[in-house]
């Protein structure tokens, strides 16, 4: 009898999907939130119950079923280690912030405003502040600073490392005009972080149409309809979050940088019927119309109307 498996996506990864597919066993891998569950207050919860669950869930999708789960479909090792670059320059900048905003709470502490540990004279400046009355920084207090320096400037450093690594990842993929990278980078507002981003996180994928484009992303609308009851809850937030983020930072930075694009035009118009209001719910919809529209200019070559191209 062939065997078959399915497992939940999980910290594992993607390394024993890989392995029974060598073996040559079917593996699926599915989203463990997409599966059905009781909806009563207390439910009962044990690997046992989740076991038996997977399996008439792997039983249902095996006959067919439209709907009963998400199954996820494993980057390649070369995609899944491309978007490293990306997500650790995330982490990076979140140490970083903390390691500023401790540095100013110190020295808040003792009536000093306006340092600027990011500033390359931030030595200079450390041994000419002076505390609120008038005194000299504590001897401990400026080591502590000190070393609280050091940290911050061998973060720096590997930001600039990840960020070295990523441009040539990019020029890499420039040599060929019809890469995906090359045509997000000649779009006017789109600069290497964002192309990177959009490319290693989504755009690499294969996707069949814009509903899917917007479900990975997060975007997706969420009727409830029962009934007399029809709204409309939002969009889904089920897909790809670092995606979802990039896109909303970019829809924002669109309306500066196009602001003549149909896009731009569109939101404006949008929001100038609401009396100026509602534009963070109409900046999301801007975002998913954004994304939809890159996806078909970089595997269809559709060119955004009224978007700025960059001169060569």
């Amino acid at each position: 009898f062939p065997i078959i498996v399915i497992q939940e996506a999980g910290l594992d990864g993607f390394w024993i999907h890989r392995v029974l597919q060598n073996e040559g066993i079917e593996s699926h891998v599915v989203d463990p939130a997409s599966i059905a569950t009781s909806r009563r207050r207390r439910r009962a919860k044990t690997d046992r119950i989740d076991g038996e669950a997977l399996l008439r869930t792997l039983l249902a999708y095996k006959r067919g079923e439209p709907r009963v789960c998400a199954m996820v479909k494993a980057p390649t090792p070369e995609e899944e280690d491309r978007r490293r670059l990306c997500r650790e320059r995330k982490i990076l900048i979140a140490e970083r912030v903390k390691h500023v905003n401790r540095i100013k709470g110190l020295l808040f502490c003792q009536g000093v405003s306006g340092y600027k540990p990011l500033h390359r004279d931030r030595r200079q400046r450390l041994d000419e502040l002076r505390t609120g009355d008038g005194g000299l920084l504590p001897k401990h207090l400026k080591a502590q600073i000190g070393r609280g320096l050091a940290r911050l400037e061998l973060l720096l450093e590997q930001i600039k490392a990840v960020e070295a690594e990523r441009d040539a990842l990019l020029a890499a993929q420039r040599v060929t005009a019809r890469a995906p990278p090359a045509m997000l980078l000649s779009i006017k507002g789109i600069g290497a972080e964002f192309a990177a981003v959009l490319w290693s996180e989504g755009l690499f994928r294969h996707f069949d149409n814009r509903r899917q484009v917007a479900s990975y992303a997060g975007l997706a609308p969420t009727p409830w309809q029962s009934g007399s009851v029809d709204r409309e809850q939002g969009v889904s937030k089920a897909g790809n979050p670092r995606l979802r983020t990039t896109l909303i930072q970019l829809a924002w930075l669109w309306l500066r940088n196009q602001p003549q694009s149909a896009l731009a035009l569109w939101f404006k118009d949008r929001v100038s019927r609401n009396g100026g209001r509602l534009k963070k719910t109409t900046i999301v919809a801007l975002a998913r119309k954004l994304l939809v529209a890159l996806w078909k200019y970089v595997t269809a070559g559709v060119v955004i109307e009224g978007a700025i191209v960059k001169s060569a």
